[in-house]
């Protein structure tokens, strides 16, 4: 059974919003036989990584970037990974206060590196997250599960 690994830190009610919507769209009911494994960034490992078939990234924008429990995920887990997880679908969402783009920027980067490609239209969110945030993310998290059990 593929596996779809959710990594994300949630330090605030709106970026748990954001979570709990993709969430809800990777657990939707008519999407069958697909594992999804939730793990906050700063406990994710590299066997973690191995083990899924795609990945769901969440992250605040802090100061400019991404998170730094994103950033200590990616240190973490970027050398064990690169050869291995070439090629696996991924996507993410974004929250900021004001701007996200530096932490799209990091994200893109080093997802590029790790050659991960994008499987669904990123979610920002500037601001609390409204009714339509909340269906974009559910959406997310739904295209990237379906994806795998296709």
């Amino acid at each position: 059974m593929p596996t779809l690994l959710i990594v994300h830190h949630t330090p605030s009610p709106n970026c748990q919003a954001m979570f709990e919507a993709v969430l809800a769209g990777t657990t939707a009911p008519e999407i069958e036989g697909v594992r999804v494994v939730r793990r906050a960034a700063l406990s994710a490992t590299a066997s973690d990584v191995l083990d899924a078939d795609g990945y769901l990234l969440g992250t605040p924008a802090n100061l400019g970037y991404m998170s730094g429990a994103l950033k200590h995920f990616f240190d973490q887990i970027y050398y064990p990974c690169l050869d291995t997880t070439r090629g696996r679908p991924f996507g993410y969402y974004v929250h900021g206060g004001s701007d996200v783009t530096g932490a799209v920027r990091g994200i893109e980067s080093v997802t590029t590196g790790l050659g991960w490609r994008r499987a669904a239209e990123t979610v920002t969110v500037t601001g609390e997250p409204d009714k339509a945030a909340a269906e974009q993310c559910w959406e997310l998290g739904a295209t990237l599960a379906a994806g795998l059990a296709d």
